[in-house]
């Protein structure tokens, strides 16, 4: 099995902890655009939350994977809307994205507390 929820929000939270003792604005600029970003807007913040699960499914960044999805699970997401949004970043990012989308259900099941 993968990284559970827990080791990946203990290694998350303890490196951008790391990352933003650094004196470098530019890091410090992105992490607070990325915030912001997120926040509720024209979109809601649901909405935003499954744009970036989509997208970080198609860019294949299963961290980022990860971080959506739990996102989406504590602002209440269902698992038909999460399955809906990774099936339409299946379609276009093709069969290459599936290693992730693995990945991904299992992260889910276990934020639902499933087993594999």
């Amino acid at each position: 099995m993968g990284q559970s929820v827990e080791e990946f929000n203990a290694y998350r939270q303890r490196m951008n902890e790391r990352l933003l003792q650094e004196d470098q604005k530019i890091i410090k600029r992105v992490f607070n655009l990325d915030t912001n970003a997120y926040m509720e807007g024209h979109l809601p913040v649901k909405t935003k939350e499954l744009l970036g699960l989509g997208n970080s499914l198609v860019l294949r960044c299963d961290d980022c994977v990860k971080y959506h999805l739990q996102t989406c699970f504590e602002l209440g997401i269902n698992k038909e809307e999460v399955m809906e949004a990774m099936s339409i970043s299946l379609l276009i990012g093709g069969t290459i994205v599936i290693p992730h989308l693995r990945r991904a259900v299992e992260f889910w099941d276990d934020l639902n507390g499933q087993t594999s």
